[in-house]
């Protein structure tokens, strides 16, 4: 008998980085876009204070009160995010998640597979992923670049500033399942706080 899928794994990558920053995720098919937004930027730990948009089929999906604020009349029409579900997209339909419209963080999103699971998901997990997202705020691709050439140079006349300013430790290829997990099983809570920094990793104990 036909079981009708209950949720969908997705890939999300990070455009324009080598190798591939990204993340895989399994979300509850009825999920919209605006849920969507909210389990990636936990995936990537994002600090969900820039503006943000989906771009489908040439056509904008956002909070429309907001993206029609400065909006020119050669700008795509803005529709509610709210209206469109996981479940509306095709398996292997591909479109793009842009996040801080100054940094300029462009996201592929893949459909990969319609699942049907056992138990009704309640919220979304992240089953795969490699390597850390860029710092907040670090100036976009370009910036990033930059930024790995200063803390991967201890003579840098900007190395204590900026590794002060990342927290204090920042490994890009750092990657946590569960600690990743985690934060997109949380993503739909109001009260979720975001880490300011990358966890450091646990000192070995001498023998």
């Amino acid at each position: 008998m036909f079981k009708t899928a209950n949720a969908v794994q997705i890939r999300v990558s990070i455009d324009e980085i080598q190798p591939d920053i990204w993340r895989r995720l399994v979300l509850p098919v009825h999920w919209n876009l605006e849920h969507l937004h909210l389990g990636i930027q936990a995936a990537f730990n994002w600090w969900n204070y820039h503006l943000y948009e989906f771009r489908i089929g040439g056509l904008r999906y956002g909070e429309v009160e907001i993206l029609t604020e400065d909006a020119t009349d050669d700008d795509p029409r803005v529709f509610d995010q709210r209206e469109v579900r996981l479940l509306d997209f095709e398996q292997g339909a591909v479109f793009s998640y842009h996040y801080d419209f100054g940094d300029g963080w462009r996201h592929t999103i893949m459909v990969e597979e319609f699942l049907t699971l056992a138990a009704k998901p309640k919220h979304g997990t992240c089953v795969a992923g490699e390597r850390a997202r860029p710092p907040e705020d670090v100036g976009g691709v370009s910036g990033y670049e930059r930024f790995l050439e200063i803390i991967a140079d201890r003579e840098d006349p900007e190395y204590a500033e900026t590794i002060r300013w990342c927290g204090g430790y920042f490994d890009p290829e750092w990657f946590d399942l569960s600690v990743v997990d985690k934060d997109v099983r949380n993503a739909l809570r109001s009260d979720v706080k975001r880490r300011l920094y990358q966890p450091k990793p646990k000192a070995i104990p001498k023998k």
